[in-house]
């Protein structure tokens, strides 16, 4: 068995245990300096949208990919002082294609950049391709993205609360979720990447990720709690840490099974390709997947644990379980030795040493029994008649 199996072996049993529930200041103060740092990058740098929520055209043609390229097309766009053209986007697509996306320009103004950059790249104007995007496309995305949060929010919401029939399981499990989108798109915000259809996409994934290691986590709380309040043994928070405990080894492999094939995936769609739906669609993916690993351990049981210990049945466990404790501890350490034990032990073996060792003319007890004497005074050893003893 490998030492990582090992180790989770032991934390399934309990032998090994880490207080996970017990530093939830830590880790809840760790998650807001992340969401301020997130809200702060989103608020100070806003999202880069992409030209499919902004609107404007983008043209596509061939070319021998150079370090100089994405210069040279950037001053060749330039220099036809189109009206409003601002700051193009030129984006290399593997080795032989750039990508150049403009803000709506009016048709003339089209034609004289398709122009400009068929003579950068040595091609014919008809070998540049081009597609206007209009805003109100990418407003139409960003609704309905908009709306099937909302509505994935609510249905999450309700079948969590229906399947642990504890609604403060989906006040935490939506808590986190809200967690890992905040810190999934400052992320996005901060590194100024482009956000994409992809993206959405990309984020949407993430939620149904991140709730399911959450939903496996909650799954074994309710079975370490059930009945809890029967015993006076754990407190809700014990046995909530015993989960986390019992599901971490399976959350860090199935997180880092996940985190592989996806980093690969980023790996490829930036260094590689540059750019497209693979990068915009991994570097999504690859947040989301290790902010909810970190958020379904550290921060939803915590979330959980802080809920139901409010509640008055369970501050009387605790009550009753931190008195056990106490008095168990107590009684430990304050039982009293009997002072007659003492003298006994310490008196017995000097005692035992007299008697191995008796005076000239004291009698021997007997191991049998004896009856007194009245003719001699002496104490006589009984004996059964030969008859009665049956040889």
């Amino acid at each position: 068995m490998s030492k990582l199996g090992s180790i989770g072996a032991k934390l399934h049993r309990g032998e090994v245990s880490y207080d996970f529930i017990g530093h939830r200041k830590l880790w809840f103060s760790i998650s807001i300096a992340l969401v301020v740092i997130s809200l702060g990058g989103l608020f100070a740098r806003g999202l880069a949208l992409g030209i499919e929520f902004k609107g404007g055209v983008e043209y596509q043609t061939t070319v021998k990919v150079t370090s100089n390229t994405i210069d040279d097309f950037t001053a060749a766009v330039k220099s036809t002082n189109a009206h409003d053209l601002g700051d193009p986007v030129v984006t290399t697509v593997g080795s032989d294609k750039v990508r150049v996306q403009t803000r709506p320009l009016s048709q003339d103004d089209v034609v004289k950049v398709q122009a400009a950059i068929a003579k950068e790249a040595g091609v014919p104007a008809s070998n540049v391709s081009r597609s206007q995007i209009g805003a109100s496309w990418g407003d139409q995305i960003a609704n309905k993205a908009i709306l099937a949060l909302v509505v994935f929010l609510i249905l999450v919401f309700g079948v969590i609360w229906v399947y642990f029939r504890e609604p403060k399981a989906s006040m935490a499990a939506i808590i986190a979720l809200i967690h890992d989108v905040t810190i999934t798109v400052g992320v996005y915000a901060l590194i100024g990447f482009d956000v994409t259809p992809a993206t959405v996409i990309g984020v949407l994934t993430i939620l149904g990720y991140s709730l399911y290691d959450t939903v496996v986590v909650f799954d074994k709380v309710r079975e370490n709690t059930r009945a809890i309040t029967g015993n006076n043994r754990f407190t809700y928070s014990d046995a909530t840490n015993l989960a986390v405990n019992q599901t971490v080894v399976r959350s860090i492999n199935t997180t880092l099974i996940a985190l592989l094939p996806v980093g690969s995936i980023l790996v490829v769609g930036t260094v590689v390709l540059g750019t497209g739906p693979l990068k915009d669609l991994s570097l999504a993916l690859f947040v989301g997947i290790a902010v909810g690993a970190y958020s379904s351990v550290f921060i939803a049981p915590a979330l959980l644990a802080t809920f139901k210990e409010r509640e008055p049945g369970m501050q009387a466990l605790r009550r009753r379980v931190e008195a056990k404790r106490g008095g168990t501890v107590a009684a430990a350490a304050s039982k009293p030795v009997p002072a007659a034990a003492t003298a006994t032990v310490a008196t017995s073996e000097p005692a035992a040493r007299k008697q191995d060792r008796p005076k000239a003319g004291t009698p021997v007890t007997s191991s049998r029994p004896v009856k007194s004497s009245t003719g001699a005074g002496r104490p006589q050893p009984t004996r059964k008649p030969r008859s009665k003893r049956g040889k």
